[in-house]
């Protein structure tokens, strides 16, 4: 490939880590964070893709505070739906490829199953509807996409669910965590490697470009994802406090979440050869590197 791997939103979680896997597999990489490139101004872009001149475009960039963008849907729209669309306008002036991470939140959790690329997508918030609006500007303005939908999104990096649930650990005495919505916990280094695995492909005259699912192996509630997570730190010498079940409707919130989000990859790992191992596996590695890190300190 010529040039490098332009990684958009390359200091949230995901950008993060994706920025890092890149270097460990030897990819030249450009990483740009909000301070760096404004996604919301189609100039900026536009002269930031020419300054570059990328193999590939990678959009990490997103607004992910699900609750707040019930009052802030400008921003939500601007980031989640504008934004993909100017670096997907950019991109296709210069013939390159755009990847592109999209949630499970285009959903509205009522099948009964795992959702597939060709379910019906029906967000149920404003966020979800950003982030749906953001895979037609995508679709509409670059053939050359893959729009990769992910879940559940945790890792060493940024603010998440794993993160808080351990420092919820620290400070209570018992953990009550809904129990009543599903979905796949996948990990940051899961999605880094999935998203180099498609960029790897792109460069062929038989690229696979549309949408995808990727998310990590098996499905879980939060309830089981947490009381995994305390049972691995529990393992590496942390506390271990008992996790009580809630449902949705005792922890009200702004924005209304799907209570099925499971993701099937079988499509993603037929087609690009990478798949998650169990969310179980990748969380006890990452409460342990966290746990590990923390005591170092």
């Amino acid at each position: 490939m010529n040039g490098p791997i332009l990684i958009v939103g390359a200091k949230g979680q995901l950008g993060h880590e994706l920025s890092a896997e890149a270097r460990r597999q030897s990819s030249p990489v450009v990483a740009v964070g909000r301070d760096d490139l404004d996604i919301t101004c189609v100039e900026a872009v536009r002269r930031r893709v020419d300054e570059t001149r990328p193999c590939a475009i990678v959009n990490c960039a997103a607004y992910t505070a699900v609750d707040k963008a019930e009052s802030d849907s400008h921003a939500a729209h601007a980031i989640n739906a504008l934004g993909p669309e100017y670096l997907a306008r950019a991109a296709a002036e210069h013939d390159i490829p755009l990847m592109h991470v999209s949630t499970d939140y285009v959903f509205d959790g009522t099948k009964s199953g795992a959702y597939t690329e060709h379910d019906r997508v029906a967000p149920l918030g404003v966020y979800g509807r950003s982030k749906e609006e953001g895979e037609r500007r995508v679709r509409d303005s670059n053939s050359k996409h893959i729009i990769l939908r992910t879940s559940w999104v945790y890792g060493p990096y940024g603010n998440n669910f794993l993160k808080t649930m351990l420092r919820l650990l620290r400070e209570r005495d018992e953990l009550r965590v809904v129990a009543d919505q599903r979905g796949c916990p996948t990990a940051t280094i899961d999605i880094a490697r999935a998203l180099l695995a498609a960029v790897s492909t792109t460069a062929g005259r038989h690229a696979k470009w549309g949408t995808y699912h990727f998310a990590g192996a098996g499905a879980a509630t939060w309830h089981g994802f947490a009381e995994e997570i305390v049972d691995a730190a529990a393992r590496c010498g942390g506390r271990s406090v008992p996790v009580i079940p809630i449902t949705t409707k005792d922890y009200p919130t702004p924005a209304k979440r799907p209570g099925n989000s499971e993701l099937d990859s079988s499509r993603f790992y037929a087609s690009f050869g990478y798949k998650s191992p169990s969310w179980q596996k990748r969380t006890r590695e990452v409460v342990e590197s966290l746990l590990v890190t923390a005591e170092a300190r």
